[in-house]
């Protein structure tokens, strides 16, 4: 037995660990049925698409639902409407997210979109605090 551990390019908690070269799926490499599908397909895609239409015209709900899918798909989020201090400083946005708090709390935004409105503001927060820190070291390198 060897004291050595095992190299089968993945990491102790079982993940592929970064620039694996152990095999796997070359990148961009499709699998063999989506190449086999994609093959039966070929040349036929005009018909096809014509075909649903033509489905979907003659009242086949689930060819309406799929034409209308591809031309209208479904939104996977909408605009927040809520209203925000202007963030220019770190104490607004402290203002900003106290006002996405009691915004959640009074459920005139759901807790998802407050959770998303409040992701928003930290980066932002994280932005503004590198911006001064770059600041403050300048002026102190341009002191020296």
């Amino acid at each position: 037995m060897s004291s050595q551990p095992k190299n089968n390019g993945r990491k102790s908690d079982g993940r592929f660990a970064p620039g694996n070269r152990l095999g796997g799926k070359t990148q961009g490499s499709r699998h063999h049925v989506t190449r086999a599908v994609e093959a039966l397909l070929e040349g036929q895609h005009e018909a096809l698409t014509r075909k649903a239409i033509e489905k979907a015209l003659s009242g086949d709900s689930v060819a309406l639902r799929l034409c209308l899918d591809r031309l209208a798909p479904p939104r996977k989020d909408a605009p927040i409407a809520m209203k925000l201090p202007k963030v220019e400083s770190l104490d607004d946005a402290v203002q900003a997210s106290s006002a996405v708090l009691i915004a959640v709390a009074a459920g005139e935004v759901t807790p998802d979109e407050g959770a998303r409105i409040m992701a928003l503001l930290t980066a932002h927060r994280a932005i503004m605090e590198t911006a001064e820190l770059e600041r403050r070291i300048t002026q102190l390198e341009e002191k020296t």
